[in-house]
């Protein structure tokens, strides 16, 4: 099934990967990320009670990745009409520099004027380095037409 010149399934497998690295690296860092956000536990229940049955945040999320996915496998496709041969190694090492060059940075900019402690910075860029890993590896393994 294309997604213009884009095949949809990749980037659909990207986007469940992605929220699946998600829901793993915050399940497993969640107090943590809620002792570096200045949140208690009364005040996450609080929040969670108020989100309702199906939770805004978890869909805008998914719709995000699935957005960042496309736009990833997008950025591939232009690289190989370059010449850059598209793979499993080269979709990683894209993903990196994304990340490093957008992500990162722009995560860093926000946290210093919100002054977020630096701990919370290092747990959401790490959460994003790894789903745009993910989305490499998997873009890049099934290639981009």
């Amino acid at each position: 099934m294309p997604f213009g010149t884009l095949s949809f399934w990749p980037i659909l497998i990207a986007a469940i990967a992605g929220f699946a690295f998600g829901a793993a690296w915050y399940g497993t860092l969640g107090r943590h990320w809620m002792a570096a956000a200045g949140i208690d536990a009364a005040e996450m229940e609080r929040r969670q009670a108020s989100m309702g049955p199906v939770p805004l945040p978890y869909l805008i999320t998914f719709a995000a990745l699935i957005v960042m996915a496309w736009m990833f496998a997008g950025v591939l496709l232009h690289l190989s009409l370059g010449g850059m041969s598209v793979s499993f190694r080269s979709g990683m090492i894209s993903g990196f520099f994304l990340w490093l060059g957008f992500v990162i940075t722009s995560m860093a900019v926000n946290h210093a004027f919100q002054g977020a402690r630096g701990m919370l910075t290092l747990i959401d860029g790490g959460h994003w380095l790894g789903v745009l890993l993910i989305q490499g590896a998997i873009l890049g393994w099934w290639g981009v037409r």
